[in-house]
Order: structure tokens, then C-alpha cells, then sequence
């Protein structure tokens, strides 16, 4: 059972919170083996998380992520793979643009912060 991870093990590998994984859970993002009132997760939920948290990382939303997931079971690896380029591509579509916006306000915030540093000088 060195493949399987208890609930707090998952937590744990993770550093998510109960809830957070609980609510995973709740949303079908994963499904555990359950056994009484305990849950084990194998090797495909450990991969799903996996690939959860790497998502929210990109800036995908869950239900992004749990409808890209849905793919596999319901069409296969090719189909995913497809899907993601398109998610990927406008994900980073979005991420440049504020990339753009961040630039723009650090240069304006920098030079105001000069700006008030040349006042105390003088």
C-alpha cells in the first residue's frame, strides 16, 4: 500500500488544507477510495492532484480544470492534449497581458516613489 496515501498523507504531500481537499472531493475533482469513514487515494488521484495544483498555479480556474479532466475519461489522451494547447494558449494570452499591467504600474509606482524621494531631498 506504499502507493496509497491516507487523507492526512495527502494533505500532507500536498500542503493543502482538509477542507481544500475535501471540497476537491465535493466538486468530483477527485474520488477517493473510501472505507468506512476513511479515504485512500491511489496513484490516479495523487496524479489528478498533481495536475490540479498545477493548473491553479497557471491561473486555471477549478472548473477549467475539472471539465479538462472529464476529457480523459470521456475521450482520451489525444483529445486532452488538444484541449489543453487551446486552454494553455489563451491562458497565456492572459497571463502576458499582466505581465503588461504589472510593468506599467511598477514603473508608475517607482517614479512617484522618486518622485516624493527628490521632495525630501531638497
Amino acid at each position: 500500500m506504499a502507493d496509497v496515501l491516507s487523507f492526512k498523507e495527502m494533505c500532507a504531500r500536498f500542503d493543502v488544507t482538509p477542507r481544500t481537499l475535501r471540497y476537491y472531493e465535493y466538486i468530483e475533482l477527485l474520488s477517493p477510495q473510501k472505507s468506512g469513514r476513511s479515504r485512500f487515494y491511489g496513484a490516479r488521484e495523487i496524479a489528478r492532484m498533481t495536475l490540479i495544483l498545477r493548473g491553479r498555479r497557471f491561473g486555471f480556474s477549478l472548473e477549467e480544470l475539472r471539465q479538462w479532466l472529464l476529457i480523459y475519461d470521456q475521450k482520451g489522451t489525444e483529445e486532452q492534449n488538444r484541449v489543453w494547447i487551446e486552454l494553455a494558449d489563451r491562458q497565456l494570452d492572459v497571463l502576458r497581458k499582466e505581465r503588461d499591467e504589472l510593468e506599467v504600474t511598477i514603473a508608475d509606482l517607482k517614479q512617484l516613489r522618486d518622485d516624493v524621494a527628490k521632495t525630501l531631498d531638497s
